[in-house]
Order: C-alpha cells, then sequence, then structure tokens
C-alpha cells in the first residue's frame, strides 16, 4: 500500500518515461556537489595542551575552526573584536565549551583595526606567567571584503577607498601581531612544533598579471583603484608571498646552540617554527556571501535568490575548514626526520640484541616479528601554499629591477647576507619577498601613525 502511494505520487510528479533522465540529472548533480566540496584530510592529530592563538573566531569559518580544535583539546585564545560582555563571545564561548566537554577556550578582546589594540594585547600577553604558543591562526583575512552591487559615482569611490583599507588593514594586523609575539616563538625549545598558519581568499591567481606593477612601485606609493577580485587577489597574494620570506628569515637564524669548542657561529639549521599558508577555496558564507551584500546582521535579497546554485557550486564551512585542519595536523619535517632516526636506532637494538643470544635460541614471535618501518609520508612544506589539502607551486613574476639587481656583483655586506638567506626562488624568490616585506614595514608606519592620531 505505501509503495503504490510512493508510484503514484512519483508518476504525477515525473512521468515514468522521465525517469531514466531524471536519475542521471540527480547522479550529476551529487558528482558536481562532491567535486565542489573539494578534498578533505586522512590526518589526524592529538591537541590536548596545545595552546592556539585564532583570529576572526566568530566568522564562519572561525566558529568552525574552533569547534573542531576544541573537540581535539587544544587550548584555545580567541582574539574577540568585540567587548568580552558582547552577546557574541558571552553566548558562543560557553556553548562551544559544553558541547566539546572542553573548558580551554578563553577570548581576549582585540581590535585587529587597531594598531594600539594588538599593541595591548601582546604586551599582556608577553608579560603573563604563561606565555606559550603552539600554533596561530589568522583566519580574520579569509572572509572577502567589498560587495559587487553597487551604484553611485563618489560614493562608490569612497566606498571602494574604504574597502581597500580595511584589506590592508587586515593584513597589517596579521603582521604586526606576528612581529610582537616573535620573541615568545624564537625562546621556546626547539624541539616544540610551533606553526603559523595564514587563512588566504582564494583569489591570489587573478592579482599574478598585475603583481609586477605593485612590485615596481614604491610603499609610499598610494593604492590604485582595482576591480574587486584583483583587490582580494593582491591581499591573497601578498599573504602568501611574505609568510613565505617569513619562513626564510625564520631559517636564516640561529636555532641551536653554538658549540663551546668551536670559535665559528653556529651555522643556520631549519627553525622548528613553520609559517604555511592555507586557502580554503570559495566557501559560500565567507567568500561569496560578502560579495552579495550578506552581513553578520543581515542577508540581502541577491544572496536569497542564488541560494540554490550557491549550495551546489561553492563549500560549505566545513568543507572549506579541511585544508587548515591538514596543515596543522601533518607532521613537521624535524619531526619526521626524528621519527627515522628513532626507527634506525631500534633496528640496530634488534640486531644487537640477536647477535648477543645467538641465532640458535629459539626465538618467540614477538622478537621475530617485522622491524618498524618508517616509509615516504606527507611532511609540512614550510612556508608553502596549501589548498584541497595540497601544496600549489605559483610562479610568481619578478619585476625587471629585481632581475637586473640579481644580475649585478654583490658587495660584501650583501654577499654576507645572501649567503644566511638563500634564494630559493619559490614564490618569486628572496628579491620579492624582501620588497613585499618591506611594503608591509612601510604600511605598519603609516597604519600606526594614524590609529595614534584618532
Amino acid at each position: 500500500m505505501v509503495l503504490q502511494f510512493v508510484y503514484t505520487a512519483a508518476a504525477a510528479i515525473v512521468p515514468p518515461k522521465y525517469w531514466p533522465h531524471t536519475l542521471v540529472g540527480a547522479f550529476v548533480l551529487v558528482v558536481i556537489y562532491a567535486y565542489v566540496q573539494g578534498r578533505s584530510t586522512t590526518r589526524e592529530r592529538d591537541l590536548h595542551a596545545r595552546v592556539i592563538l585564532l583570529t576572526g573566531p566568530f566568522t564562519p569559518l572561525g566558529i568552525v575552526t574552533l569547534t573542531a580544535l576544541a573537540k581535539r583539546g587544544a587550548h584555545i585564545i580567541a582574539l574577540s573584536p568585540y567587548p568580552l560582555s558582547h552577546p557574541v563571545p558571552s553566548l558562543l564561548l560557553p556553548l562551544i565549551r559544553s558541547t566539546t566537554n572542553n573548558e580551554h577556550i578563553y577570548a581576549e578582546r582585540c581590535d585587529l583595526t587597531s594598531a594600539t589594540s594588538i599593541r595591548n594585547f601582546s604586551t599582556a600577553f608577553l608579560t603573563a606567567n604563561d606565555t606559550r604558543i603552539d600554533a596561530i591562526v589568522y583566519a580574520h583575512e579569509y572572509p572577502s571584503i567589498g560587495r559587487i552591487w553597487f551604484f553611485g559615482g563618489q560614493t562608490r569611490k569612497a566606498k571602494e577607498q574604504r574597502e581597500e583599507e580595511e584589506r590592508e588593514s587586515a593584513s597589517l594586523a596579521s603582521f604586526l601581531l606576528t612581529t610582537l609575539l616573535l620573541p615568545a616563538l624564537l625562546v621556546a625549545p626547539v624541539e616544540r612544533d610551533i606553526r603559523i598558519v595564514s587563512v588566504v581568499n582564494p583569489f591570489y591567481a587573478a592579482a599574478l598579471p598585475t603583481f609586477p606593477t605593485f612590485l615596481a612601485s614604491t610603499p609610499s606609493t598610494p593604492p590604485s583603484q582595482q576591480p574587486l577580485l584583483i583587490s582580494e587577489g593582491h591581499r591573497a597574494l601578498r599573504t602568501v608571498i611574505v609568510t613565505r620570506h617569513l619562513q626564510r628569515i625564520l631559517d636564516s637564524l640561529p636555532n641551536r646552540a653554538a658549540d663551546i669548542k668551536s670559535d665559528k657561529p653556529p651555522a643556520p639549521h631549519p627553525s622548528n617554527i613553520l609559517s604555511v599558508t592555507a586557502c580554503p577555496g570559495i566557501s559560500r558564507r565567507d567568500t561569496v556571501a560578502p560579495f552579495l551584500g550578506t552581513t553578520e546582521r543581515a542577508w540581502s535579497l541577491p544572496y536569497v535568490a542564488l541560494l540554490l546554485p550557491l549550495l551546489l557550486f561553492t563549500k560549505s564551512s566545513n568543507a572549506a575548514l579541511q585544508t587548515l585542519l591538514h596543515v596543522l595536523f601533518l607532521p613537521t619535517p624535524l619531526k619526521r626526520a626524528q621519527a627515522k632516526v628513532d626507527a634506525a636506532a631500534d633496528e640496530e637494538l634488534r640486531k644487537a640484541e640477536t647477535t648477543q643470544t645467538g641465532p640458535e635460541e629459539d626465538a618467540s614471535p614477538a622478537e621475530t616479528a617485522v622491524p618498524r618501518r618508517v616509509g615516504n609520508v606527507e611532511v609540512l612544506k614550510p612556508g608553502a601554499l596549501y589548498r584541497e589539502c595540497a601544496v600549489v607551486h605559483l610562479d610568481v613574476p619578478r619585476p625587471a629591477q629585481s632581475v637586473e639587481e640579481a644580475n649585478k656583483p654583490s658587495s660584501k655586506g650583501k654577499g654576507k647576507e645572501e649567503s644566511v638567506m638563500e634564494d630559493d626562488g619559490e614564490l618569486g624568490g628572496e628579491a620579492v619577498g624582501r620588497a613585499v616585506w618591506e611594503w608591509y614595514e612601510a604600511r605598519l608606519k603609516d597604519w600606526e601613525a594614524k590609529d595614534k592620531e584618532r
């Protein structure tokens, strides 16, 4: 009776002769949806007692990140743009504590649009008793800034200028916070695994054709008006390049104690602080919704009208989270190398014990078991850009001036600097990284000066 009713209802909606077409169409839609959601990480990691500093915790991606890390036992310090008495942190954080059974979720007031607020937080954190940090996740740079549908002459220009200032402020906040907290990271034990993860939007490739123009300009040059996607791409590409250059700087620092018997300074050693960039892809709530005018407090008519196509062709926040979790869960090269050394030591010890006991004695199954071997396992690549749980190789163009300077003979001082910081050629090489780093330093001075005038 029930099957007959279902058959009658289905036949009334779709005639039986169209059922094969409907099944094929549904199968195609399922395949498209699965493809758009992207890869999921196959890694897992126990984060108990790991202290993770998270910015943008109340964005859609920030909330799912906060929940995922809390479920794995991490101690989370969420930098709240709202006062702690505001309904957002005062209601959401107790809810996440109760649902994840993790009481080690804390919120600290830090307005990332204000350099003074960032310095106040950093000073309070560095002067506290416990300054341990195992990871810093900059999730506030991922949400899109700007709206596509906006009309008006001078009003539109003022809007675009205001949005460009917001993009620049978000990037400079990450740069300032990293430089202020870096002393606490550098004095940590060299065995500790420390990661700095910057989350960027997926439009970095759109900025590649116009990026040489940006490199040729001086840091004091006012930003030129660009289309919305290219402006977002410039912001993401700058973050990708400065993250790679930060890793070069960390690797060039003396990360090991000097040998007492030798007068030579300690040789550069790969740092235990790894700086990487993660791109979650095109997220429905963080990437597309702001373009269509949807804010934290209100929905827009274009977003509601396009909701069904967006559900099919864009990622959910949980799917976008996978790349971020992947770079947090992957083992580091130093940990992997230590695992190989331990495996080799176990093998040597097993051989020595076999030699002492002699081959004539009967060995137990446990003693004759196959020795533990360490195969090829993916490790986190320092300074790399990750998307869909894999490394992305970008060919960042260099300006003509950088190429000419690279061919010139270097002076003694420059030769020493090049010997310490090698040019790996990735993401434009050391010259492009240094140019973007100097842009950040110059813009940071202007940003702090404007913040003091408020």
